[in-house]
């Protein structure tokens, strides 16, 4: 198998990325065409439903070129941005060698091992354990890794997690992830700008949009037919405005879950392809499993880790694959070996639940393992005689014991 392996599935998985990426430009169009409709009621709430319809298309080709370069300007401040905006927000700062050797030489074993570019080494101080890739070009490029992660896995397990994150940007997943969010950033604010103008809006005693043609003498003197009839038709477009927005805001939130849940399977089996190591990188996932929420960290943040579990009602706004189904796919595909839920020293799950200590206080705890007869410990088979201990000191045993030379009455 080459390098990485699943170039076949990478390709393709490439090649619908980048349509499912163009379908977000298409979103924004969507949004100004919902803002067109909202303008052209606003002009006149006095027009047909076809009219406003036909007006807002002339208005949506008129400002194509707008859209366009204000999505190129927003794709652009971002391009040079976006990292100083994600370590403001998780805290990130960037390691040296001599700071962390030991994560240092994990990331430049893997990345000699390949020759693949060293990206740059961050640690955000935080419990949870997580890491995540960023950067959109081989300057910008870097791995952070949090305290928690560090202080819970083995070096083995870190380095699946580092072999992970290095799949992300050798496949270009971490490029088409961020360029992902920019752009349902854009459709997401956008949208809530437009909804947040319907809303501050208010309608006229007549039934319309307040406008200039409505407070004209002349609509003054139409009748009240044609008035209940022409804001009946702006109400219509309104609501179609509605739709559109809200519309876009679900395709927008569904592309960056496409994006990002098909994507993890591959850089699973990148890691292993990396460290030659299924169980690793199994292991390294089950000491993750919930253990990896960031407090503070955006939505957008998360979308980028490891692992993230934030989901929404049904699992339908999941960003990744459930760590089961994913542990399942190295099982099946990687030979590895799963190990179930791993339960962490420090984590208060694996502490002894509520009452576990009563039996201490009953004296119902089960007794020590037997050392010999209760008297003293059992002779060394070496000649070396344990101090006997008098028969008022324990009362004697009933029974035989079995020691590692045989009975012992």
């Amino acid at each position: 198998m080459a390098a990485y392996g699943l170039y076949t599935h990478i390709a393709s998985n490439r090649f619908r990325s980048m349509l499912l990426l163009a379908g977000l430009f298409v979103l924004i169009y969507v949004l100004v065409y919902a803002g067109a409709l909202v303008a052209e009621v606003m002009i006149d709430s006095g027009r047909s439903v076809d009219d406003y319809l036909m007006r807002a298309l002339h208005d949506l080709i008129s400002a194509s070129p707008y859209a366009t370069i204000g999505a190129a300007l927003w794709i652009v401040i971002a391009y040079f941005f976006h990292q100083n905006m994600i370590d403001a927000v998780t805290g990130g700062e960037s390691v040296t060698r001599q700071q962390e050797p030991r994560l240092y030489n994990l990331l430049e074993n893997l990345c000699i091992s390949r020759g693949i570019p060293m990206p740059k080494l961050k640690i955000m101080d935080s419990p949870a354990l997580n890491a995540f890739a960023s950067g959109l070009n081989q300057r910008q490029y870097a791995v952070t890794v949090t305290t928690g992660l560090l202080r819970a896995l083995n070096d083995q397990e870190i380095e699946a997690v580092l072999g992970h994150e290095l799949t992300h940007i050798r496949n270009g997943d971490v490029q088409l992830m961020v360029i992902a969010v920019i752009i349902a950033g854009a459709v997401g604010f956008f949208g809530e700008l437009f909804f947040r103008m319907f809303t501050n809006l208010s309608w006229n005693s007549t039934g319309g949009w307040p406008s200039s043609s409505s407070s004209s003498s002349s609509s003054s003197s139409s009748s009240s037919s044609d008035r209940k009839g022409s804001g009946g038709g702006a109400i219509i477009v309104i609501i179609i405005a509605i739709v559109l927005i809200v519309a876009a805001w679900l395709l927008s939130q569904v592309v960056k879950l496409a994006l990002s849940r098909s994507r993890e399977y591959l850089a699973d089996a990148g890691s292993v392809e990396l460290t030659k190591n299924p169980d690793a990188m199994i292991s390294s996932l089950r000491k993750i499993e919930n253990r990896g929420e960031l407090p503070g960290a955006t939505s957008a943040v998360m979308e980028l880790c490891v692992d993230n579990p934030r989901e929404g009602f049904a699992d339908l706004f999941a960003t990744h694959p459930s760590v089961q189904s994913r542990v399942d796919a190295l099982v099946k595909f990687g030979g590895g070996h799963d190990p179930g839920p791993i339960a962490l020293p420090d984590d208060p799950a694996a502490s002894p639940e509520e009452g576990a200590q009563e039996p201490s206080a009953q004296g119902e705890l089960p007794p020590p393992a037997p050392r010999g007869p209760s008297r003293g410990p059992l002779p060394s088979p070496w000649g070396d005689a344990a101090e006997p201990a008098g028969p008022s000191q324990q009362p004697p045993l009933q029974g035989p014991i079995q020691g590692p030379w045989g009975r012992h009455f």
